[in-house]
């Protein structure tokens, strides 16, 4: 199973190890954050939390384009 698919349908790999939740900030720049905590001001949750690979797998399939929203819309794109 690919790790796109296992951030998609739930599965997860590395399920025995500690738990994060994926946020994002206004910049549409990602992060993991331990589960157990809330996200530091200025970043949200986004829904998805598991294992790091988990996570991590939908991190690389959401955030595509690494620079800030700020500079995307600066350079009009």
């Amino acid at each position: 199973m690919n790790d796109s698919k296992s951030a998609i349908d739930g599965s997860d790999r590395n399920d025995d190890g500690p738990r994060y939740k994926v946020v994002v900030n206004d910049e549409q720049q990602y992060s993991l954050w331990s589960a157990q905590t809330s996200p530091p001001q200025g970043w949200r949750e986004t829904g998805v939390e598991g294992g790091r690979d988990r996570c991590l797998a939908h991190i690389r399939e959401v955030w595509t384009d690494m620079r800030p929203l700020s500079l995307r819309r600066a350079m009009g794109a």
